[in-house]
């Protein structure tokens, strides 16, 4: 198998500059050969010196009919790289890309220009979620001015990819984000009572944050699931929501330590008091959130049954 660090991200998104800091770092060192494949020429040029010192060889497949099984393969033979770096067109489908079946994904980064994250997220809000629902890390830059912003942007992109670990960086360097000022509740409430907007900001916070919340209590309208082989005395209390369009449609919810799940009804809505703590799950497969139900009453059903995170 050939690893492949795949990079993409919109034109200027600052993929090629990720790429030569890649390059050039010691840890990314190689004495075997590096294909590198371009698949749009943006502002920056890729230095001769840079590609020649890292036995980096460069090709550019600048259309997207010709980013193909058989034309990757012929690439191969021609270079015999030991590992293949792409740096894709964002306007090209990621849905139908398909690598030589001996290709394997070693890592999958997404490159965003934060001042122009809006716009795209506004007007190819489809598109952005293809790029980045498979990758492992999310690089967004030019995020100077932009501070007020940055908690947007975060919860948007953790709605469409709960894994990724997603970076904020300015002329400085990376930014250390703190959410918790713009959050839509009041941290300090005996009771944190969640509507459908600070239901979606909850969840994905909780993601990142997890400390800011164990030991404090929940209150929140949700929607009864009860996974296959799920332990006795849990449930998940949840919302289905939208991350990005009808097709990203999930339900979102975390385990719930209650005696009187089993009476609870698939489906059925329930008013939820909880308490959150961090504990193993093993669904979880690691320390998560882990809810305490203080009470669990039957509600009716919302008007909408489906949240939106956009």
């Amino acid at each position: 198998m050939i690893p492949v660090y795949f990079i993409n991200g919109f034109l200027d998104s600052g993929k090629s500059q990720f790429i030569t800091y890649t390059l050039s770092q010691p840890y990314f060192q190689s004495r075997n050969k590096t294909l590198l494949i371009v698949c749009e020429e943006g502002e920056v040029e890729y230095d001769p010196e840079l590609l020649k010192k890292t036995r980096t060889h460069m090709e550019v497949i600048d259309e997207e009919k010709d980013f193909n099984s058989a034309k990757l393969i012929e690439l191969e033979k021609s270079y015999k790289p030991a590992r293949i770096i792409v740096e894709y067109n964002g306007m090209w489908s990621a849905k139908k890309l398909k690598l030589p079946w001996h290709w394997k994904i070693e890592q999958q980064i997404t490159c965003i220009d934060g001042s122009t994250f809006s716009m795209y997220f506004t007007n190819m809000k489809s598109m952005l979620a293809d790029m980045v629902r498979k990758s492992e890390l999310i690089i967004v830059n030019r995020c100077d001015g932009l501070e007020q912003q940055i908690a947007g942007m975060k919860r948007g992109l953790k709605a469409v990819n709960q894994q990724a670990e997603i970076v904020f960086e300015d002329q400085k360097g990376e930014m250390n984000v703190t959410l918790e000022e713009d959050l839509p509740y009041d941290l300090d409430a005996d009771v944190i009572t969640l509507d459908e907007q600070g239901y979606g900001v909850w969840y994905i916070d909780v993601l990142d944050n997890l400390d800011r919340y164990v030991g404090k209590t929940v209150r929140f309208l949700g929607q009864v699931l009860h996974p296959p082989k799920f332990p006795a005395g849990y449930f998940v209390p949840g919302r289905m929501a939208m991350t990005c369009c009808e097709e990203d449609i999930a339900f979102l919810g975390y385990a719930c330590k209650y005696e009187g799940e089993a009476e609870l009804a698939q489906r059925s809505f329930v008013n939820v008091t909880a308490k959150v703590e961090k504990e193993y799950f093993e669904d979880y497969g690691d320390k998560g959130p882990v809810l305490h139900a203080v009470s669990v009453e039957a509600a009716k059903a919302p008007q909408k049954e489906v949240i939106s995170f956009m």
